[in-house]
C-alpha cells in the first residue's frame, strides 16, 4: 500500500502530522513486542545509551513510575544484586524484581516508607518520568511542574550517594533555566537531553544531572533558591536587598 500525501494547502501540514503519529505507533509496538508497558522506557533506554548511568548493582528510585515501564528498564540494568524501588500516586502491576509504592513522594509518610525499605543503602541513581495533573493552563502546569520536580530533589538528594544521577522530565517554559542553575552546584554536569522516543511535538526533555557532590553544603533547599532565582526573574524591578541564594554566588535585584 503506498500513501500519497499533498504537501500543498495545508498537505505538509497533514504530512507532518502523519509522519508523528507513524513514529509515536512505532515506538508504542517496539515496546509491545519488547514486553514494556509504555513507550516512554524507550527514553530510559534511549538515556542509559547515551550517558551510561544505571550500573549493575545499583539502588534506583523511579518517581513516578506508573504505569511501571522505567521500572522494567531499572530492573534489568541493575540485575539481581541491584534494588528498584518505585513511587506513584496510581497504583500499577508489580514489576518483578522492583519493589512499587503508592504514595506522594512529597509526604513525609511516603518518605519514610522509601527510607525505611532501602534499609540503610544510598540510592545511586533517581530517575523521575514525573507529570502534574494538567489544568490546560500552561502557566499554572509549567509552575507546578517545575516545583514538584525542585521537591523531588530536596528529599532524594539527601539519599543519593557521591556520584549518583538524577534523570528527570522537565517542559521547556519558564523557570527552566532557573532550576539548572539552582540545582548545577551539587552535580559536575547538568544539561538537557531529548530522547529520540520524544514526540516532536512535545516541550519535554529531560534534565540529566551526573555525578552527585555531597559535600556541597546546602545553604537553603532547592525549591527556596529556584522560586527566589524565578522571582528575581519575574520582578526585576522590586526593592530588595542582596540576598544570598547560595554559597558560591551571589544574585542582586535592581533597587
Amino acid at each position: 500500500m503506498c500513501l500519497i500525501i499533498d504537501r500543498g494547502c495545508g498537505g505538509q501540514a497533514m504530512a507532518d502530522h502523519w509522519i508523528e503519529n507513524h513514529k509515536r505507533d512505532s515506538w508504542r509496538r517496539q515496546a509491545k513486542s519488547s514486553g514494556y508497558r509504555a513507550r516512554s522506557a524507550f527514553k530510559l533506554l534511549q538515556i542509559q545509551e547515551k550517558f551510561k548511568l544505571i550500573r549493575e548493582d545499583d539502588v534506583v528510585l523511579d518517581v513516578g513510575c506508573h504505569p511501571g515501564g522505567w521500572s522494567q528498564v531499572a530492573v534489568e540494568l541493575v540485575g539481581d544484586g541491584g534494588k528498584v524501588i518505585g513511587v506513584d500516586l496510581e497504583p500499577c502491576q508489580p514489576v518483578e524484581g522492583a519493589l512499587l509504592l503508592v504514595g506522594d513522594i512529597t509526604e513525609s509518610s511516603t518518605q519514610e516508607r522509601i527510607c525505611s525499605e532501602l534499609d540503610g543503602r544510598d540510592i545511586n541513581n533517581i530517575v523521575s518520568d514525573i507529570s502534574p495533573d494538567i489544568t490546560g493552563n500552561w502557566d499554572i502546569d509549567q509552575a507546578v511542574a517545575m516545583t514538584l520536580v525542585a521537591d523531588v530533589l530536596d528529599f532524594s538528594l539527601d539519599l543519593l550517594c557521591k556520584g549518583g544521577s538524577f534523570i528527570t522530565k522537565i517542559f521547556q517554559g519558564v523557570g527552566v533555566e532557573e532550576l539548572i542553575v539552582a540545582v548545577k552546584p551539587y552535580f559536575s554536569d547538568v544539561r538537557r537531553f531529548s530522547p529520540m522516543a520524544s514526540r516532536n511535538s512535545s516541550s519535554e526533555v529531560y534534565l540529566v544531572c551526573r555525578n552527585f557532590m555531597p559535600w556541597i553544603k546546602r545553604e537553603s533547599t532547592i525549591r527556596q533558591t529556584y522560586e527566589t532565582l524565578l522571582d528575581v526573574k519575574l520582578n526585576p524591578d522590586e526593592e530588595v536587598v542582596e540576598q544570598e541564594v547560595y554559597t558560591s554566588f551571589k544574585l542582586r535585584k535592581k533597587k
